[in-house]
């Protein structure tokens, strides 16, 4: 299945390739972005390597992976990831420029079309720090819903699901 590039009315979104290791380098290096990503532990590069060379198998594969998210320029990252055994789940990065303009819910959106509609995803879930209420207002605003608390290693994590369906994600497609 070949890699998909999403547009919306702000923003593209790419499948990220080996060239973007310097860029998601410096993202997820910075702290203010992987306070909530990746347990706020940095990424060395040769995990960054192994999240972009995985991203490339699964679009390969399955059809999703990992955006970067540019506007004239590279503003952060998107994309779909397993959770557990539940199914994808939606994570997302941005640089704090661009926080509070609404590219994340923007992003969401896309990435969250393209799981239902062109991937035929039943599900989506979120995973989120209970610190991180930014994120969780996103994912409620998106019609995403708590269903769980579980142990997490930084405190406990609010999961939530949006199933693929005709009444906004409450009940699932049988």
């Amino acid at each position: 299945m070949p890699a998909s590039t999403l547009t919306t009315a702000r923003l593209t979104l790419t499948p990220v390739t080996p060239a973007d290791h310097p860029t998601l380098l410096a993202h997820w290096t910075t702290p203010a972005v992987r306070e909530f990503l990746f347990d706020g532990k940095t990424l060395t590069p040769e995990e960054i390597s192994h999240t972009i060379t995985t991203s490339q198998h699964t679009f390969a594969t399955a059809g999703h992976g990992l955006w970067l998210i540019t506007t004239d320029t590279f503003i952060g990252t998107a994309g779909l990831r397993p959770l557990d055994d539940l199914g994808q789940e939606i994570y997302y990065s941005l640089t704090p420029e661009s926080w509070r303009r609404g590219y994340a819910s923007e992003a969401a959106h896309a990435v969250i079309d393209y799981a239902f509609e062109t991937l035929g995803l039943p599900a989506i879930f979120g995973e989120v720090d209970e610190a991180n209420t930014a994120s969780a207002v996103l994912l409620e605003r998106l019609g995403i819903t708590r269903f769980a608390t579980v142990p997490g290693e930084l405190g406990p994590l609010l999961r939530y699901r949006r199933y693929a369906s005709v009444d906004g994600g409450n009940t699932p497609v049988r």
